[in-house]
């Protein structure tokens, strides 16, 4: 039984599942820690293809923290914490994304901007000298590939870029074409619910006392996802009626042609136009050359709540 478990946040995405994993094996094999790796939810396909491709198992499910000695990964706001992370122990925090965290004592909290936690854990492993295991180098590859939308996310630094072409010559894969079929393997919509497409990559914010959903799935084929636009944002207006949101979005983002179809649904649609300087008609507005929610949609919304 693990000592700490190193975890990443609600509703995972590769890059979460992936930095957990290499960083629990970085922990237990360079600091004698005894670390598992665990997850907060369910993997997704694109996940599920990228542990399969160098045969790493999923990590286990970690339905309650309470009591437990944790390592957050990916993500530092409760809203997105594994449950019973209010009662467990957090001994530190890897992140990339924006601060938001509060902790009554002193811990590590080692965050980055740059595109990927990934890329945060291929450099622990590159400071100090030592050579990345195959299957560990394979799957941060991946998450940075993923978090960067290959390469092409404003997110994307020349550090994300730099560590991944490390990391691509170790395991011999041409790092653009294998970003694509990453891709590839949870772009389709096809067989997916409204609330499947909703909730695959959807995150929980608070702007001045409103509570914010906001969810993303990366699509080959905009007109494609649009043809299940009424039925999104129905279930858009269900999940906000059922968890008393101020708001909830859904970015649909086009990977070919580098924009996002923003659905919006709320009381709040005035913050929206008034962050992005466009209307929403009919539900949705389009924002061309936006593919990060980290870097490109939350902070103008944040700003635009005032």
């Amino acid at each position: 039984m693990a000592d700490v478990y190193v975890v990443g946040h609600k509703a995972p995405d590769t890059d979460s599942v992936c930095s957990a994993i290499a960083y629990a094996k970085f922990k237990r094999e360079v600091e004698g820690v005894n670390a598992e790796a665990a997850r907060a939810d369910e993997i997704n396909p694109e996940t599920e293809y990228v542990l399969n491709y160098f045969k790493v198992n999923v990590p286990p499910l970690l339905k309650d923290a309470k009591g437990k000695k944790l390592i957050l990964v990916d993500h530092n706001e409760f809203a997105q914490a594994v449950n019973g992370v209010e009662n467990a122990e957090i001994l530190e925090v890897l992140d990339h994304h924006k601060i938001d965290f509060k902790y009554p004592e002193p811990i590590l909290f080692h965050a980055e901007p740059v595109g990927s936690t990934a890329t945060l854990v291929a450099k622990k492993y590159f400071e100090k000298g030592i050579k990345v295991p195959y299957e560990v180098a394979g799957i941060l590859l991946a998450a940075i590939l993923s978090d960067t939308v290959v390469f092409k996310s404003a997110t994307c630094t020349p550090v994300d870029r730099e560590v991944a072409l490390k990391l691509a010559e170790m395991v011999k894969v041409d790092p653009e074409r294998f970003g694509i079929e990453i891709k590839k393997a949870k772009a389709s919509l096809r067989g997916k619910t409204a609330s499947e497409i909703l909730m695959a990559d959807f995150k929980d914010y608070e702007f001045k006392g409103v509570k914010v959903g906001v969810g993303q799935v990366e699509v080959f084929d905009l007109q494609e996802a649009l043809e299940r636009k009424k039925e999104i944002l129905e279930e858009m207006e269900r999940k906000r009626s059922e968890g008393k949101y101020g708001l909830i979005l859904m970015m649909l983002t086009d990977i070919i042609k580098e924009g996002t179809e923003l659905l919006a649904v709320g009381e709040r649609i005035d913050v929206v136009e008034k962050a992005f300087g466009k209307r929403v008609k009919d539900g949705s507005v389009y924002l061309e050359g936006v593919m990060s929610r980290k870097k490109e949609v939350i902070p103008p919304l944040e700003k635009a709540f005032g």
